[in-house]
């Protein structure tokens, strides 16, 4: 079932001169992890505020839970939950407290807020005011303010920014706790390590269009040849170099440090998304 139908969608800010979306149109079934990747300035936020109803003069379809969001109530917002990658919180506040008053905002049933913090490692810090905070302890606490409520979609926008390894892994398996328990996601990130790990299914962003939608493991394996690392000794020294696996036959040192039993080493080095991204949009993600 679709959560989520973007049908040619355009939109133009006032004071610009040309739209910031072009035509863009995507669809995000229930229980899947959906990536927005681009570089800034590519529109992936200026989506992203149209899916979550802070925008709406677009021009095109944009229904979820089969609602066109230009019609959207103020029941949407009990079903979604959005983390911010520089989210805001009431600083004189505790990180208890905080939690305590966006539950009260809900009209449904909340999950306990110290069960939260808790999973994030935050509990300890619970009574401490939120200016206190280092950047990554407010963005696990902008996280787990997202499932307060329970939501049925969820919108992260870089969900790892800032974090060590350790806690980015406690936030990425709680994401596929989400996922697990039929949530969907849309996930807005630079990460492709995140991207590849988390995602089904990936959007590439540029210009304002998507250049291309698919699992990360079908984008690597498509567009581009399997590239081939070999290492052999020539004059006592070391060479190294690089071929597509379809030209290797007609590598002419290949071939001959194979017949003169002098290669060291040889290993296939696939594609990264990052690559694939370059190469069907000519730029990379910062």
């Amino acid at each position: 079932m679709k959560v989520i139908d973007v049908q040619n969608v355009y939109l133009k800010y006032r004071t610009a001169k040309e739209d910031t979306i072009r035509g863009i149109s995507f669809d995000v079934k229930q229980g899947e992890i959906f990536g927005f990747l681009g570089p800034s300035g590519a529109g992936k936020s200026t989506m992203q505020k149209i899916l979550t109803g802070t925008l709406r003069d677009y021009r095109g379809s944009v229904r979820i839970f089969d609602t066109e969001m230009k019609h959207r109530t103020r029941d949407y917002y009990e079903n979604i939950g959005v983390d911010f990658e520089f989210p805001n919180f009431y600083e004189k506040f505790t990180a208890l407290e905080n939690l305590q008053y966006f539950a009260s905002l809900y009209s449904g049933r909340t999950v306990n807020p110290l069960t939260l913090l808790e999973k994030v490692g935050l509990h300890l810090d619970a009574g401490k005011k939120v200016s206190s905070y280092s950047k990554g302890m407010k963005m696990r606490l902008g996280f787990v303010r997202s499932l307060l409520h329970n939501p049925k979609l969820l919108f992260l926008d870089e969900p790892t920014s800032g974090l060590d390894p350790a806690n980015a892994r406690i936030v990425k398996d709680m994401i596929l706790e989400q996922k697990d328990l039929g949530k969907t996601i849309i996930l807005t990130t630079h990460n492709m390590h995140d991207a590849e790990e988390l995602c089904d299914r990936v959007a590439f962003i540029v210009g304002g269009t998507v250049k291309a939608v698919d699992t990360p493991h079908a984008l690597r394996k498509s567009n581009a040849d399997t590239q081939v690392e070999y290492s052999y000794l020539s004059n006592g020294k070391e060479q190294q170099n690089v071929c597509p696996l379809s030209k290797l036959a007609n590598a002419e040192d290949f071939q001959a440090a194979l017949e003169k039993g002098i290669l060291t080493s040889i290993h296939s080095k696939e594609q990264t998304l990052e690559d694939v991204f370059i190469s069907l949009t000519g730029r990379g993600l910062q």
